[in-house]
Order: structure tokens, then C-alpha cells, then sequence
């Protein structure tokens, strides 16, 4: 099948302002495409548009608002309709965590992740569907994790968020296809952005410290490229990428890993 063509595309991204969809909106931008940004943070997503023209975007603009929010999903999809008519390019990128032992945090903690990775992404898909299937050789993007192929310790919340996300992205994946829409699932290991410095809880510290990670940059321009070349899932971290394979095949032996930490 030929390459995808990104070039005059529209582009929806949530959680733009910074990090992973930043750098996405870049690599969206050099090649020409028309953005929409969603985030909560006007401040920085604002000067973000002017840097995308100057990259080469055909159109930028930003929407400032919290994708958890029903009314501001609709929002945003009315917008689409009246400026673009349709919708080629869907990223569910916004995402937050928390970092403890589940039984240290409340219902509150886990229902928010829910909310934000798996709620917001599911409904704002359900309600792009109709620009999709009006797009040009359209695909969803789902931000994943390695989290959602593997639970961790300390990140339990977060972990079922993403399987959560990647049961239902494999789903979407077969019922869009006789519609021409593509599903593709991002499972990343460890990316160096502020993520971490956003948590909704931080009741115990990770065990095993910080781990090197990827830039944003490098998992946006790999990003990008599956989308061009129609793949289904990539995992953009090799350590990511060996975590799922050695699950896949030694359970066990990653069951007396994670015992360690537990």
C-alpha cells in the first residue's frame, strides 16, 4: 500500500502544550499539514502556534480547555466542522499518572487517570468518527504505554488506564477498517519529558529511580513515520520494546523482577 501523504492534512492533537505532542505538532508542521492544538495550558500553547507556521504548518490554532470536559469535546468537534468540514488525523495524546502503592491512594486518584486516558480519548474518538469517515485516508493515533502490554508496581492506576487503551484500540482497529480508518496504537517505554513532574499523587518514590529515557523529539519523529508508512502499533523505546517481548515469552521471569520492587 502507498505511503500515507501528510502534506495540507487537518490534524487534531490533545495534550499539545508540551512534551510528545509538542514535538508531534513540529514534525506535523514541516510537512505542511493543518493544526488544531487542544490543552489546558493557553500559556504555552499559544507561542506554540506561532512556531508551527514558522515551521511550515498551512494553519495553526489552539483550543484551551480540559478533554475530560463534555461540553469542551463538543467544542472542539464543532469547530472542526465549521473550519474544516472533516478530519484526517486524530491524536489522543493527553495524558496524566500517579506514582504509590494503590492501596495509599483513594478512588479519586484512579478515576481522574481513567478520565483523562481512557474516557477522553474514547468519547472525543466517538464523536471525531463523522469528520473521520468525511477525512482523507484518515488514522487515530493512541498514546499508549509499555504499561499497558505489562503492569508495574507503583503505577497501578496508570497501568490500567493503558490496557484499558490498548484493549479498546485493537477493537477499533478491526470494526474501522471496511471504513477506512486506521487505528494506531503508541506503547512507549520511557520518554524524557515533564510528565513525570505533573503526577496527580506521588505517595512513594519509584524503586528502581529514574530510567533513561527517549527524547520527545525522537518518539514524535517515529510517530510520524508509522503514521506515513501505515503501521499499527510501535513501541519508540528499545528498553520498552525488550520489556514487552521477554513478558511476552518469560512471564515468570519478569513476575521475579517486579517482585523485587513490590
Amino acid at each position: 500500500m502507498a505511503r500515507r501523504v501528510l502534506e495540507n492534512r487537518r490534524i487534531l492533537i490533545t495534550g499539545a502544550s508540551r512534551g510528545v505532542g509538542r514535538e508531534l505538532a513540529i514534525q506535523f508542521a514541516k510537512r505542511h499539514t493543518r493544526l488544531m492544538l487542544v490543552a489546558r495550558h493557553g500559556e504555552t500553547l499559544q507561542p506554540l502556534v506561532a512556531e508551527l507556521l514558522s515551521h511550515g504548518a498551512a494553519s495553526a490554532q489552539a483550543l484551551v480547555g480540559d478533554v475530560t470536559d463534555a461540553t469542551f469535546r463538543l467544542a472542539v468537534m464543532e469547530q472542526i466542522r465549521r473550519d474544516w468540514q472533516g478530519l484526517d488525523v486524530l491524536v489522543n495524546n493527553a495524558g496524566v499518572s500517579a506514582h504509590g502503592h494503590f492501596d495509599n491512594h483513594d478512588a479519586a486518584i484512579l478515576r481522574q487517570i481513567m478520565e483523562v486516558n481512557f474516557y477522553a480519548p474514547t468519547e472525543l474518538t466517538r464523536l471525531a468518527l463523522p469528520l473521520l469517515a468525511d477525512g482523507h485516508d484518515a488514522v487515530i493515533v493512541n498514546l499508549g504505554s509499555i504499561l499497558g502490554h505489562r503492569g508495574m508496581p507503583y503505577n497501578s492506576e496508570y497501568s490500567a488506564s493503558k490496557f484499558a487503551l490498548r484493549g479498546w484500540s485493537e477493537a477499533l482497529r478491526t470494526e474501522l477498517r471496511a471504513r477506512g480508518i486506521d487505528v494506531l496504537l503508541v506503547s512507549p517505554g520511557t520518554i524524557d519529558t515533564e510528565f513525570f513532574d505533573h503526577l496527580l499523587a506521588k505517595s512513594d518514590s519509584l524503586p528502581w529511580g529514574k530510567q533513561k529515557g527517549i527524547s520527545p523529539a525522537a518518539a514524535a519523529r517515529q510517530i510520524v513515520r508509522a503514521i506515513e508508512l501505515r503501521r499499527t502499533e510501535i513501541y519508540p523505546n528499545w528498553r520498552g520494546r525488550l520489556l514487552v517481548a521477554v513478558n511476552r515469552w518469560a512471564p515468570r521471569l519478569v513476575d521475579r523482577m517486579m517482585n523485587r520492587f513490590g
